[in-house]
């Protein structure tokens, strides 16, 4: 790891990110928790981590429930890739929410910096973003990966009535959320808030101003047994 190149758009401090993979196997019909499903052979978790390796001297922060912790040391043990990088992770208990977890990946971050968010079913983000979500955070911020809208979307109130949006107004939000590592440490300091949806919201209810930046639209999150067949098609053209 510390052959690579050093890659910092901020000039000091460090490249950090963390990966949130709390999820269960439930909307997937599957006892197995979705992030380890295998996708192309390989688990989605894998496929993921293996993408923020990419970026050089980066210390990726995996944030899993205290009992898949030995689970991952097991399908990792003979992975190369993890292995030859096994010293720029670091494996760390998630909470009970995903503001707790990301809580929690935090507290692994010693130093100023920058650190992405990742959703850790999203295996298909490119590198292309990645680095473009540093460099955007590093002059803005924050930079948060999003995508327009596509489909016509409407707004249900308490009574059942709907009302149409402007979809030319409307983006889907992704991850990688990129922020500077004060700022995040700071903004996540606040109690728990029921919108608290994303990294994004957590840091607009601390009063910093969100960046958008584009992200792509095959960056899918994996939820689903239809969300599989997509992200396998994608695979098979990369």
């Amino acid at each position: 790891m510390n052959k690579r190149e050093h890659y910092s758009p901020l000039g000091a401090g460090g490249i950090y990110a963390i990966i949130v993979a709390g999820g269960s196997g439930s909307r997937m019909k599957s006892e197995i928790p979705k992030q380890f499903l295998p996708l192309n052979g390989k688990p989605i978790l894998i496929h993921t981590v293996e993408k923020f390796l990419q970026i050089p001297a980066i210390q990726v922060i995996v944030v899993l429930p205290k009992n898949d912790i030995e689970y991952w040391y097991e399908i990792t043990a003979s992975n190369e890739i993890i292995q030859k990088f096994k010293d720029a992770i670091v494996i760390t208990v998630g909470g009970a929410s995903r503001f707790q977890s990301v809580k929690n990946g935090l507290k692994s971050i010693k130093t100023d910096g920058l650190v992405a968010v990742h959703d850790g079913v999203r295996p298909l983000i490119n590198l292309e973003i990645i680095q473009k979500s540093y460099e955007i955070a590093s002059e803005k911020g924050t930079a948060v990966t999003s995508v327009w809208v596509k489909d016509s979307v409407r707004q249900f109130d308490t009574n059942g009535e709907s009302i149409a949006l402007d979809r030319t107004k409307l983006k889907l939000v992704q991850t990688p959320q990129t922020f500077q590592v004060n700022l995040m440490k700071r903004a996540f300091e606040v109690d728990e808030q029921p919108s608290f949806t994303d990294c994004a919201s957590v840091l607009e209810f601390a009063g910093e101003k969100i960046t958008l930046i584009d992200g792509a639209y095959e960056n899918i999150k994996i939820t689903t047994p239809e969300d599989m067949l997509v992200a396998e098609a994608f695979l098979s053209q990369q």
